[in-house]
């Protein structure tokens, strides 16, 4: 199988079944509990391959047997397979400018627990003693860790190597290969963002949908594309360029000279800019956002306009992409929620009417969504590889 440009890598040997006992794996892991002729069918298996198959998997406690339940066909009752969410466990970290959050996860990408140190600084050394640091603890907890995936915003290549992540000024960093060293982790190094929309495909609120789209807010703007079941990635996957698509032609200027375009309009700094001039003070982003729920006229203003924004946004997403669903998270999910009836309104203004509407949902917006997200690349890793 040849790796698709982009994918993320793991530098150490996972220890889980090959072939199609992974295939079987997957499907469990996505849709389970699902009924082994439900399996059988999706994956053009015979009963007896699928029995063979999935024997090993019950073995070893990743797939159990659960509850006796009618298929809808005459004869015995089916016996559906599933996960044992609790039979394998893995670390999923965020890493920022100023800190890095991990969690530990079951083996669906739930978060059981969630820790987080600052950064000492930003050398090579600093973040791999910081991410050292934290598997120590959590590995301390308890559960084997099977693996360990890193979210970062920035170009990651095919080797696991951050090839620009200007936020932390670094430049060909092989951090999946030194994180390996240090820890003796298998590890997976993904840029955040095609993460995040890893974990909305396999266990988020687009599970199993074959075309969907993700926006992020916060510090920046990002944009995730799912298509055909498979995530969008090539090069490219890194440089935040929905950042530069043009909003208000009279907006604010974005660092990089570009008026009115998304980064200028969407990010907080640009909100919390805008507020902070109209209220003559300075302020914080939840402040503006409750000042805009409580009906302050100059942050509703702000909130709205940027919402408006968003909603331009959304509708030339959904103009281009056609999604089944859009995805709304980041820290700065707010936006969409605060200023939702302004999302519809900038919707309105670039999508024809006779379409269909647009469903959106939101996340909770906070760290855990990051990690959740390089856990499901540790995860994806583990039961299917993108390498053999």
């Amino acid at each position: 199988m040849q790796r698709m440009v982009g994918a993320p890598v793991v530098t150490s040997t996972w220890t889980a079944a090959g072939g199609p006992t992974r295939a079987v794996a997957l499907e469990v892991l996505i849709n389970g509990p699902i009924s082994r002729s439900e399996i059988a069918r999706r994956l053009d298996l015979s009963a007896g391959s699928l029995t063979r198959l999935s024997a090993p998997l019950i073995d070893a406690g990743i797939l159990v047997e659960v509850d006796e339940r009618a298929d809808g066909r005459a004869g015995r009752p089916s016996r559906p397979l599933d996960i044992i969410p609790t039979s394998r466990h893995f670390i999923g970290m965020k890493l920022t400018g100023d800190r890095l959050v991990a969690a530990l996860t079951d083996f669906r990408a739930t978060v059981i627990e969630t820790v987080e140190v600052p950064l000492s600084g930003h050398s090579v050394t600093d973040v791999i003693a910081a991410i050292t640091a934290l598997v120590d603890e959590l590995a301390s907890r308890g559960p084997e860790i099977i693996g360990l995936g890193i979210g970062i915003g920035g170009l990651v290549d095919a080797e696991g190597i951050v090839r620009s992540a200007p936020f932390l000024e670094w430049t060909d960093v092989p951090l999946a290969e030194l994180v390996v060293e240090a820890t003796g982790l298998p590890t997976v190094v993904e840029n955040d963002l095609a993460a995040f929309t890893g974990y909305e495909l396999w266990f988020g609120a687009a599970k199993s949908l074959r075309r969907f789209a993700v926006i992020t807010l916060g510090a920046g703007v990002g944009y995730g594309l799912v298509a055909g079941g498979e995530i969008v990635q090539d090069d490219d996957t890194g440089l935040g360029l929905v950042g530069h698509w043009p909003l208000d032609p009279f907006g604010p200027v974005c660092p990089a000279g570009h008026r009115g375009c998304a980064r200028s309009v969407l990010t907080t700094d640009a909100i919390v800019a805008a507020a902070s001039g109209a209220l003559g003070r300075d302020v914080s982003p939840a402040e503006v956002m409750r000042l805009a729920e409580a009906g302050d006229p100059a942050a509703r203003r702000v909130v709205d306009d940027a919402a408006r924004g968003l909603g331009r946004l959304i509708a030339a997403v959904a103009n281009l992409t056609s999604p089944q669903l859009v995805v709304i998270g980041g820290e700065g999910v707010a936006l969409a929620t605060v200023g939702a009836d302004a999302v519809q309104e900038g919707i309105g203004i670039d999508r024809d009417p006779r379409t269909r509407p647009v469903t959106i949902v939101t996340t909770s917006g906070d760290d855990t969504d990051w990690c959740r997200g390089a856990a499901a690349m540790a995860i994806q890793e583990y039961v299917a590889p993108s390498r053999r």
